[in-house]
């Protein structure tokens, strides 16, 4: 399908990537999201930065396939695979770890990893660290659109909260990065993706806040069965289907509420 496809959706507003994991090197886990992902009507698939995991999903599935890693070298070789698209970035896997990231450090990934690429044409997306200051995440959004990025990445961090109800959690941990998409999306043209704490109900809040794209991870990939992978899939790709005919079937003036 190759990467327009993503960018069709990008365009619609209605991208959903779904993420296998930065650190996910479990052969059959990525083939099953890959698979899970094409079922349920996904934009596009995010994997780790492995030869052998790139060419398990690509055998999964025939929809654009993200690279994510924050070393230059390593996305140079997932562009010589034949990856559709590169991301520095989905660093919610690496915060567990202890690792952290500054507006500087992203910078320089990015702009090393560009410089690596030469000529080469690759769609590249970057995670803005959702642990910064908003300045400096505004800052960094727009150094990296002038440096030719296609796409930035938005991400929160859990929010600790006393209530009881499910529901309250899942909203609580959307919340920062969807706050993010609404602060980047006033001060940047390029398209915002936003992860983080996105699932069926938290989709729509996100693309209402700014998003052109939503990047769904543990909420698909920490399922077991690939059966209730591929229905959280198509319900968050419901879900947004859902909004948009909402808006189309109700008059312009009131749309532009919604």
């Amino acid at each position: 399908m190759g990467i327009e496809v993503f960018k069709k959706h990008l365009r619609e507003k209605r991208a959903v990537k779904i993420i296998a994991g930065i650190d996910n090197f479990n052969l059959e886990s990525v083939a099953k999201v890959c698979r899970a992902a094409q079922k349920g009507h996904a934009s596009a698939v995010d994997i780790s930065a492995d030869k052998d995991v790139y060419e398990i999903a690509r055998q999964n599935t025939k929809l654009p396939i993200f690279v994510s890693s924050i070393h230059p070298f390593e996305l140079k070789k997932a562009v010589e695979w034949g990856a559709d698209a590169i991301e520095i970035g989905n660093f919610d896997a690496l915060y567990k770890k202890g690792q952290t990231f500054s507006a500087d450090e992203v910078y320089n990934i990015a702009l090393e990893t560009i410089g690596l690429l030469n000529n080469h044409n690759i769609f590249t997306c970057v995670t803005i660290p959702g642990n910064i200051d908003i300045k400096d995440q505004i800052e960094l959004a727009k150094k990296l659109e002038i440096l030719g990025v296609d796409l930035i990445q938005t991400e929160g961090l859990k929010q600790s909260t006393t209530s009881t109800n499910p529901s309250a959690h899942l909203v609580s941990y959307a919340q920062a990065t969807i706050a993010n998409t609404i602060e980047l999306s006033q001060h940047t043209s390029i398209p915002i993706m936003s992860a983080s704490g996105i699932s069926a109900k938290t989709a729509p809040l996100a693309f209402a806040s700014g998003a052109d794209a939503v990047g769904v991870g543990s909420a698909v990939n920490k399922l077991e069965s690939e059966i209730a992978m591929c229905a959280t899939v198509m319900s968050i790709v419901s879900s947004i289907s859902h909004r948009n005919s909402i808006k189309r079937e109700i008059p312009k003036t009131e749309a532009e509420l919604v």
